[in-house]
C-alpha cells in the first residue's frame, strides 16, 4: 500500500523550470515558470516540501531567508511540485544550477528536515549540521519553527 502511494505520488508530480522572482523566508519563494497558460497565474507561491526554516521574525529567521536569497533569487530553477496546501500554495523542491535548495538549506543549518525518520538522508543532514553548530544550530536550544508558531498563536 506505502508502495502504491508513493508511486502516486512521483506520479503527480509536475517538473516546470523558470525563475525565482521573490524569497519570501526561509522556506517559501515566488516562482515565475517559463511557461504558463494564460487562464493560470503568472507566478507561483512555493512552500518548500520537507523542511522547515525559522520564521522571519523568530530567531535565524532572517539569516534562514538570506541563505535562500543567496541560493536562489533571480537564478534559473528546476521546480518539482508534488502537492498543493491548504492556503493554495504548491508545494514543491527547488533545483538550482544543480543544487537540490531544499537539501542544502538542511545541510547549512538553515532549516529543519520535516522528518522524523531517523534513517532520512535530511535528517542526517540535519544531525550533522547539529553535531558541526552550522547555522541556527550554533544556539544553545534552537526553537523549531512549529514549535515558535504554536507559542505566538497561544499570545
Amino acid at each position: 500500500m506505502a508502495l502504491c502511494l508513493l508511486f502516486a505520488g512521483s506520479a503527480w508530480a509536475d517538473t516546470m523550470q523558470g525563475v525565482v522572482i521573490v524569497v519570501i523566508d526561509g522556506d517559501t519563494v515566488l516562482f515565475k515558470p517559463d511557461h504558463y497558460h494564460p487562464s493560470s497565474r503568472a507566478f507561483l507561491k512555493v512552500r518548500l516540501v520537507d523542511i522547515d526554516a525559522p520564521e522571519s521574525n523568530q530567531p535565524h529567521g532572517e539569516a534562514a531567508t538570506r541563505a535562500l536569497k543567496d541560493m536562489a533569487l533571480k537564478q534559473r530553477a528546476t521546480l518539482e511540485i508534488v502537492a498543493t496546501d491548504h492556503y493554495g500554495r504548491k508545494l514543491g523542491r527547488l533545483d538550482v544550477g544543480g543544487v537540490a535548495v531544499n537539501t542544502e538549506l538542511v545541510r547549512r543549518g538553515h532549516a529543519w528536515s520535516g522528518s522524523r525518520d531517523t534513517v532520512d538522508p535530511l535528517r542526517s543532514l540535519q544531525d550533522e549540521a547539529r553535531r558541526t553548530r552550522r547555522g541556527l544550530w550554533a544556539e544553545a536550544a534552537p526553537r523549531p519553527p512549529w514549535v515558535w508558531r504554536r507559542e505566538q498563536a497561544a499570545r
